[in-house]
């Protein structure tokens, strides 16, 4: 299966946006400049909310008559109530936060569902580079050189769930994206998704 964007969404974001429920109550964590809000508004019908580090990305957003403001996902995420949400998104930033736990924590506390995407340090082309190169990779979902990169906490599919493992966080669904945008099938997702996935995308939740 291939993801077709649709909404100028990238196909990460496109998977993203099947595991929302229609009529729900949505924050997007980073949500940049609106793409994803703006798709699950006019396709999903949800009630959305969005939270941007930047101020080109926040004017973008509310240009497009969306509901954004102005925060940090490492700092401000705790001021918003327990279970506010039915869903709270955290699309490709999650590695570029200081404090990732908390992070993580906060998600799972606010929303009765959170959806965490990232690039995966585990893909293979990420580690043939390290071990034949002996350099760090550059990808299409790592493309920044080591000393301009935003990501501060690279991890890969394997140390995120055995992070939700120890802190007792239920990943109800997992994805894997190649680098042509397909997921990794069936067959390998538990066993090669960590190898051949470019991207992941978890479902989680706690339990109340």
């Amino acid at each position: 299966m291939t993801f077709t964007p649709n909404y100028n969404l990238r196909p990460d974001l496109l998977a993203v946006a099947e595991m929302v429920k229609s009529n729900t109550r949505v924050l997007d964590v980073g949500c940049g400049d609106g793409a994803l809000l703006y798709y699950l508004l006019k396709n999903k019908h949800i009630d959305g909310r969005g939270i941007e580090l930047s101020m080109d990305g926040v004017n973008a957003c509310v240009a497009q008559g969306l509901s954004v403001v102005q925060g940090d996902a490492d700092t401000d995420l705790s001021y918003y109530p327990t279970k506010a949400f039915d869903f709270v998104i955290l699309s490709q930033t999650l590695q570029a936060t200081r404090a990732p736990v908390e992070v993580l924590e906060n998600l799972v506390r606010i929303g009765r569902r959170a959806i965490v995407s990232f690039p995966n340090f585990g893909y293979w082309r990420v580690r043939a580079s390290l071990a034949i190169k002996g350099k760090m990779p550059l990808t299409k979902s790592l493309p920044d050189e080591w000393y301009n990169t935003p990501n501060i906490h690279f991890c890969t599919i394997k140390d995120f769930v055995l992070l939700c493992n120890k802190r007792s966080i239920i990943i109800e669904k997992k994805l894997a994206l190649k680098s042509n945008n397909s997921l990794v099938p069936q067959i390998y997702r538990n066993f090669g998704g960590n190898l051949m996935g470019e991207q992941a995308i978890f479902l989680i939740h706690r339990n109340e």
